[in-house]
């Protein structure tokens, strides 16, 4: 039994096409079996929900008359730094940004209670924001400053462009410490007094393709409430890490790079996030739908939270000094059941993603898919696989001399 996307396309067409999520696939093939689910079977959709930094927007606002020369000079949204090395009239936000008079961690722990999530999320919300900036002049754009409100119906482009998102499974941070320490995983109390985790498990896309047989370069997906598309692999693509027997990555391992029209996008799935202690970011909402091409595809979309480890990490000293220390391997189905085992202690879980939003997009996706609206797309090159030596190293430091 074998499909093309060509063929699935024409059923979703037809309004024709079968699709489960991939929280549901599990239960039907239980039922049938791979054989018969399979065949059944046209579309899984998968989901997440969770902070993602590296995560960040580009516009265009436009020309001023007389014209200003952005590239070179300074760009502040809502008093958050904008990257303007691009050109003219371009800026880059990213997720992580913060105001300059933001105390940071001066004060431990800092609050950061606004940066460049933030303003993306009211972007995309549709409120005015504030625009200053500053230039050096030239012959050709002599005006130095510009004030103004913008607006994101009135940029030429606003486009949502994440070069890390989605991570293929993450670790468990805990803290063995008799401190308190604040980290991108969330508050860790001492002495393993908890552990936090950040996945949507069988939900997760890359879970459901842990080889990226369907999901490419090109790929089409759910990308903050709008459409979008994997538009190279993520920075720390590591794809060569221990898998099981199943081929389910047991650490972070894959990753996607994604764009998509800002425009079309909702402040429900892109949302400003204040980390305490350690930064700003933004929560990303991500769907990715597998075409069920034959029965090796389909059997990997049978994934559950039982089948998937995740390396447990003292984040007081293996994970600062980059030690490849860890405290054990649990399963999903262990974190989500509340506590885990560490070093002969219970520790209360919590998870810093949401598997109820992420189930939410893969059912909104599958919905668009079934309505017509969404149609599947054919990858014009796939994501470098665990044989194609790809894999991520720490930064080889080379003092410079004086």
């Amino acid at each position: 039994m074998a499909k093309t996307i060509a063929e699935i396309n024409e059923k979703i067409k037809q309004g024709k096409a079968v699709v489960f999520n991939a929280e549901e696939i599990i239960d039907l093939a239980r039922e049938k079996g791979v054989k018969k689910a399979a065949e059944q079977v046209d579309v899984v959709t998968t989901g997440t929900f969770g902070i993602m930094c590296s995560s960040g927007a580009y516009f265009n606002i436009g020309h001023t008359k007389p014209r200003l020369k952005l590239g070179g000079g300074r760009a502040y949204l809502n008093d958050v730094p904008a990257y303007t090395g691009l050109a003219a009239v371009d800026l880059f936000l990213g997720a992580n940004a913060l105001p300059e008079d933001d105390p940071r961690n001066r004060i431990h722990p800092g609050e950061f209670n606004y940066g460049g999530g933030h303003v993306i999320e009211e972007l995309v919300a549709g409120k005015d924001i504030r625009l200053e900036a500053t230039a050096f002049g030239t012959d050709c754009y002599p005006r130095k400053k510009l004030e103004t409100w913008i607006n994101i119906n009135d940029l030429n482009q606003a486009v949502l462009f994440n070069i890390r998102n989605a991570y293929q499974n993450y670790d468990v941070a805990v803290n063995t410490s008799d401190r308190t320490i604040y980290t991108y995983m969330g508050v860790l109390k001492p002495n393993l007094g908890n552990a936090n985790y950040s996945s949507a498990g069988q939900l997760s896309p890359l879970f459901n393709d842990p080889f990226y047989k369907t999901i490419g370069i090109g790929t089409r997906i759910f990308l903050g409430g709008g459409t979008g598309f994997v538009a190279w692999q993520g920075t720390q693509h590591n794809p060569g890490v221990p898998r099981t027997e199943k081929g389910i990555p047991k650490e972070g391992a894959g990753t996607l790079a994604v764009i998509g029209d800002l425009k079309q996008m909702s402040s429900k799935w892109l949302v400003g996030t204040s980390v305490v202690g350690y930064g700003c970011s933004l929560t990303v909402g991500v769907g990715v739908p597998i075409p069920i091409l034959n029965e090796e595809i389909l059997q990997y979309t049978l994934v559950t939270d039982a089948d998937i480890y995740a390396p447990v990490i003292d984040f007081s000293d293996a994970f600062p000094q980059l030690k490849p220390d860890k405290l054990g391997e649990v399963t999903y189905a262990e974190l989500n059941s509340g506590k885990i085992r560490v070093k002969g202690k219970d520790v209360p879980t919590a998870s810093r993603s949401s598997y109820p939003k992420a189930l939410e997009i893969a059912n909104i996706l599958k919905e668009w898919i079934k309505s017509g609206d969404f149609l599947i797309t054919e990858p014009v090159a796939n994501l470098p696989g665990a044989e194609s030596g790809v894999t991520i190293r720490p930064l080889k430091e080379r003092p410079i001399e004086e």
